[in-house]
C-alpha cells in the first residue's frame, strides 16, 4: 500500500518563500512518477507540478511555473516542492501525489498524501 507523508510549509507572508516535503512508502518506487496538488476553499483540486523518477522531466501548472521548483531524491524515495514568491491566491492544501510512470494535469489517480496546509498572508 502506497502512502505520502508531508512535511514543511505552513505560514509566510506574501513575497517569502516556503518548502514542502513528501516521503513515499509501502512499495519499490522505481519508475514512479511524484508530484504536488492543491486545493483552495471553494474551489476543486489542481495539479501543481509533476517530476519524473529520473528527475529528467517535470511540468507545472501555469500559475506557479518560474516561482515553483520541483525535485526529487530517489534514494529516500522523496520529492521536494520549493515555492518562491508565494502570492495569497496560493493559499491552499498541498496534496504530495504518486503514479506510475507519470501524472497529468486532471490528477486522477488514487494515490494521495493527508495535505499539508499553506497560508500565505498580505
Amino acid at each position: 500500500q502506497v502512502q505520502l507523508e508531508e512535511s514543511g510549509g505552513r505560514l509566510v507572508q506574501a513575497g517569502g518563500s516556503l518548502r514542502l516535503s513528501c516521503t513515499a512508502s509501502g512499495r519499490d518506487f522505481d519508475n514512479w512518477a511524484m508530484g504536488w496538488a492543491r486545493q483552495s476553499p471553494g474551489k476543486e483540486r489542481e495539479f501543481v507540478a509533476v517530476v519524473s523518477w529520473s528527475g529528467r522531466s517535470t511540468d507545472y501548472a501555469d500559475t506557479v511555473k518560474d516561482r515553483f521548483t520541483i525535485s526529487n531524491d530517489n534514494a529516500k524515495s522523496t520529492v521536494y516542492l520549493q515555492m518562491d514568491s508565494l502570492q495569497t491566491e496560493d493559499t491552499a492544501v498541498y496534496y504530495c501525489i504518486a503514479q506510475q510512470v507519470w501524472i497529468d494535469r486532471s490528477v486522477s489517480l488514487d494515490n494521495w498524501g493527508k495535505g499539508r496546509q499553506v497560508t500565505v498572508s498580505s
